[in-house]
């Protein structure tokens, strides 16, 4: 069987998210408390946050007590991170310039599976400080197994999923893998979330998917319709099973790290 396509050599889905800026920034879900204080130890923690989008995992950093730089490429998305008082650079990660940077912590909220990681975790190698880590994080939100199968259904006639958020879930063993290639340590942290979403908030959220948001605009008003009947007025229980994969590099030696 060949092997999948990676998601990130599909720059349109890569690319689509300013179209949403708005509604990704109102709808999708912040990072429970306990992986922020997991990766903020210290007050003047230097980030990088990669691939920031709105700013919602980088503000989350710097009301913690992180320093934070937030790397963005698309313009409406950078703006919205701009205006929570995140300095932001404009750059895909693999055209970004280093400048002899280093940083305690890089993360990438829900936006590793958009690099190459053959250029990325090289890049990567060189950004830690000695001891630094690196947090790939993801909000891995599902509908109640009642709820899910009808909305799966529905939705895998317009070649979908609902919710587009598991793409950790579906590749982490290759992930890990590839970390390890790199030379990284992986420790895997997992928080469990009750939620409840009502419908159009819900439906708000899948929608700021990629592969929701590149419908076509016809496809994209009957299936959100079509998914608002099957919801009706209750609305939407789930789980958020939040995962942050903390890395370190497995080549320096503790006492190498100061």
């Amino acid at each position: 069987m060949a092997e999948p396509t990676p998601v990130f050599t599909d720059r349109r889905r890569a690319e689509s998210f300013g179209s949403v800026a708005d509604e990704y920034d109102r709808h999708r879900p912040r990072y429970p408390r306990a992986l922020i204080e997991r990766l903020v130890t210290a007050q003047g923690l230097t980030v990088l946050d990669v691939g920031a989008g709105t700013g919602i995992l980088s503000a989350q950093l710097a009301n913690a007590g992180a320093e934070v730089l937030a790397v963005e490429p698309d313009e409406q998305m950078a703006a919205r991170c701009l205006a929570k008082g995140i300095p932001v650079e404009r750059s895909t990660f693999e055209q970004w310039q280093t400048r002899d940077r280093t940083f305690d912590l890089v993360t990438f909220g829900q936006s590793f599976h958009w690099v190459d990681p053959d250029v990325a975790l090289p890049k990567l190698a060189s950004l830690l400080t000695a001891g630094g880590r690196l947090a790939l994080m993801w909000n891995r939100i599902m509908a109640s197994d009642s709820t899910r199968r009808g909305l799966e259904r529905i939705s895998a006639e317009y070649g979908v999923t609902t919710p587009a958020s598991t793409s950790a879930n579906n590749a982490e063993t290759a992930l890990q893998a590839l970390l390890r290639r790199g030379q990284f340590t992986v420790e895997r942290v997992e928080v469990g979330e009750e939620l409840h979403y009502s419908t159009e908030d819900w439906l708000s959220l899948v929608f700021t998917h990629s592969n929701h948001v590149v419908l076509e605009p016809a496809a994209k008003t009957a299936l959100r319709q079509r998914l608002r009947d099957v919801l009706g007025d209750e609305g939407v229980s789930a789980t958020n099973d939040a995962l942050a994969l903390i890395c370190t590099r497995s080549d320096v030696t503790p006492a190498s790290r100061g």
